[in-house]
């Protein structure tokens, strides 16, 4: 059984329609008394052409800071940063990342016609 203590899950987004523009999910606070976090994307597609999530942390909930992962570019053989994923069908994702901070904010958008979309998002926070 697992320690309540240790894991805490949060529905951050209800179930809703998405819009073309980012929309922040609820912030998540008291980070920091943890050391990962797991978001739960649940989406439908619907007449979307994709869903696109950004991850920002921030230590006073004023100064937000956009996830970065790296990825390499064969071509240039250089290393360029990118912050938001983008997911072209519908189904169950995860995203795993380490907590430093306070604050955790989600937003999500959709891109193309937001027909029949749908998105929920849970925050796991686990130590």
């Amino acid at each position: 059984m697992r320690d309540i203590a240790n894991y805490r899950r949060t529905e951050i987004r209800a179930a809703a329609v998405l819009t073309n523009s980012y929309v922040n999910a609820t912030v998540l606070t008291e980070a920091w008394r943890y050391n990962q976090c797991v978001l739960l994307i649940q989406t439908t597609l619907g007449s979307l052409t994709s869903i696109e999530v950004r991850v920002e942390t921030s230590f006073d909930n004023t100064t937000w800071f956009q996830e970065t992962f790296s990825q390499f570019n064969t071509a240039t053989q250089s290393l360029e940063q990118v912050g938001d994923r983008t997911f072209t069908a519908s189904g169950n994702y995860r995203i795993a990342f380490s907590v430093a901070d306070n604050y955790i904010r989600v937003a999500i958008k959709g891109t193309g016609t937001v027909t029949s979309s749908s998105a929920t998002i849970d925050a796991v926070l686990a130590r």
